[in-house]
């Protein structure tokens, strides 16, 4: 039987993601909630997963061993680093990296201590899945998501993009810093601070996942946009769109 997991950046993108749950239950281990319930007819565990790789690996491991989650969808912002990217844009993961890992001279720089791999790939069916259901959404307009007003605000006029997405225990603020990284890690398309160890924890659990990052600034020192005012207004209405719509087409 299918259970999907459903991990948030931070707790305000997926307040509206548990509200879509019926016959909840709260659960309560290392300091974190885990909301048990259905989605429609879908069984579903919610959590905030907490800021940064190492708390967002324990979570994700609380998530798999605990509540034996058999598919786990991140979803959260992320900061853009490709050219074109803009606000309000969705991006979903083909690849996932840590761009602060470094272990040289022992190993490469990026490589993943005693795994031999860069890169942790999302799984394709998830993807796929994730990528139609955040197109039917696009195809109706996110007037209905969102409303009229955060549309003028914020600019919105949202594109779906595919690609690698990179992680750190950074906040990416400046353009010399993403500069630096997009050096050495030129396909990634936008930064943020846990999908790559989820993944991890998803390769050596053996448990398919895939990451989905609405973009809401620049990673620089150009971005102008009330992050927690976008966060409240657009992300969390975002998450509760594009759960409800993956649910439809599980």
């Amino acid at each position: 039987m299918r259970n999907i997991g459903i991990l948030g950046a931070m707790a305000q993108e997926i307040d509206e993601v548990k509200a879509l749950l019926t016959e909840k239950t709260v659960v309560k281990i290392a300091n974190r909630e885990f909301v048990v319930g259905k989605i429609g007819n879908v069984r579903c565990v919610v959590a905030f997963s907490k800021w940064g790789k190492v708390a967002a690996t324990i979570t994700a491991t609380l998530m798999i061993q605990e509540f034996g989650v058999t598919d786990l969808f991140f979803i959260g912002t992320a900061g853009a680093m490709a050219d074109g990217l803009k606000v309000g844009d969705i991006v979903i993961s083909k690849r996932m990296v840590q761009h602060d890992l470094d272990a040289r001279p022992i190993i490469p720089r990026f490589e993943m201590p005693l795994l031999n791999r860069t890169y942790v790939d999302s799984d394709l069916d998830l993807t796929e899945l994730a990528g139609k259901a955040v197109s039917n959404l696009l195809e109706k307009g996110v007037e209905s998501i969102v409303g009229e007003k955060a549309i003028k605000e914020f600019n919105l006029a949202p594109t779906l993009y595919f690609g690698d997405i990179a992680s750190g225990d950074q906040f990416i603020s400046n353009d010399d810093k993403r500069q630096e990284i997009l050096s050495f890690l030129p396909d990634i398309l936008c930064v943020e601070m846990e999908g790559a160890a989820v993944a991890q924890v998803c390769l050596e659990f053996n448990t398919p996942f895939t990451i989905i990052r609405t973009i809401s600034d620049t990673a620089n020192h150009n971005a102008h946009v009330d992050f927690n005012k976008f966060i409240a207004e657009v992300a969390n209405a975002y998450s509760r769109a594009i759960v409800s719509e993956i649910v439809k087409l599980v």
